[in-house]
């Protein structure tokens, strides 16, 4: 297995993602390898700095890097030697089996829609995170980004990615799916989550467990939610806030602890044809292990196979 790894992304690369990668090392088989994708010089420079020996690594130069303010795609056209675009050339080719980044988002999310492209059956990917449960449990709460704006049937794509991600990597046997919604009964919500409900209900492939409301996000009504992009990235701030507001306070919780974005490391985009990890911007070592290792589990688990074989 080899996992891409943009050294560049996020605001204190290259130091803070060197030492997420030597966090990660002891963890990894013999046969899992982490290639670093970057300029050269500077991943050098930075494992010496942090004690380790570049000729042990993998590196790939990659020259230009793809600014947090640029636009996604110009900056993808205009530098092709950016680790971004760099990284998505490997994985295309199939040279690496993973890519994950805590740089542009805009830019990795284009870039996995144009370089390994979207699975077949698939109309638009979305971007899922982790919700941490009351009874000690996580759950999947996606779109959480990628789709301001979707119809019925993209809510029913997003429940069966959340389902198979749910049940392959994390783990949860059986996951009940639950469509965020303004109240529990049937009919309610608007028009597009009034069409979701009946696909969701129809599926197959689902255990559709019905409306839930905001009050229902932490315990254990479902275990992956559906919503859209615009409704997931206010939850998903907002959770993010929960964490930020206790550590002002000086209070020390061990459930909102688990709101702590280090412990996940990044988001999986899922409905594109290979593994792809966005990590936050602001990512430390930590953060980075854990962004490294769920690229791995994504590999180890299949996922992208499981995915099409749901859509036969």
């Amino acid at each position: 297995m080899r996992i891409g790894f943009d050294i560049m992304g996020g605001d204190f690369a290259p130091t803070a993602s060197i030492q997420g990668l030597l966090k990660v090392l002891p963890e990894l088989a013999a046969e899992e390898t982490v290639v670093l994708i970057g300029p050269e010089t500077v991943i050098k420079e930075a494992l010496v700095l942090q004690g380790a020996d570049p000729s042990r690594f993998d590196i790939v130069h990659a020259p230009e890097i793809i600014e947090m303010g640029e636009h996604p795609t110009k900056a993808l056209a205009q530098k092709p030697n950016s680790s971004i675009s760099v990284g998505f050339q490997l994985l295309k080719e199939g040279k690496i089996d993973a890519f994950a980044s805590a740089g542009n988002t805009g830019a990795m999310m284009v870039g996995a829609l144009f370089s390994v492209k979207t699975i077949e059956g698939i109309s638009r990917p979305c971007i899922s995170t982790i919700l941490p449960k009351i009874n000690g449990k996580v759950g999947v709460l996606l779109d959480v980004g990628a789709n301001a704006d979707v119809k019925p049937e993209h809510l029913n794509q997003f429940a069966l990615l959340g389902s198979v991600y749910a049940e392959s990597v994390l783990q949860i046997a059986k996951p009940k799916i639950g469509l965020l919604n303004l109240g529990e009964e049937e009919g309610k919500g608007t028009i597009v989550l009034q069409g979701a409900y009946p696909l969701l209900k129809e599926n197959k492939h689902l255990h559709f467990a019905g409306n839930i409301e905001g009050r229902d996000l932490f315990n254990d009504k479902a275990d992956v939610i559906v919503c859209d992009g615009y409704v997931g990235n206010v939850v998903l701030k907002l959770c993010e806030n929960f964490y930020e507001l206790l550590l002002q306070q000086n209070i020390k919780n061990d459930y909102f602890d688990r709101y702590n974005y280090e412990m996940y490391g990044g988001m999986p985009i899922l409905g594109v044809n290979a593994p792809v990890i966005i990590g936050h911007g602001i990512s430390n070592a930590l953060a980075f292990k854990n962004m490294l290792l769920q690229a791995r589990g994504m590999v180890l688990s299949g996922l992208v196979d499981k995915i099409k074989n749901k859509l036969v």
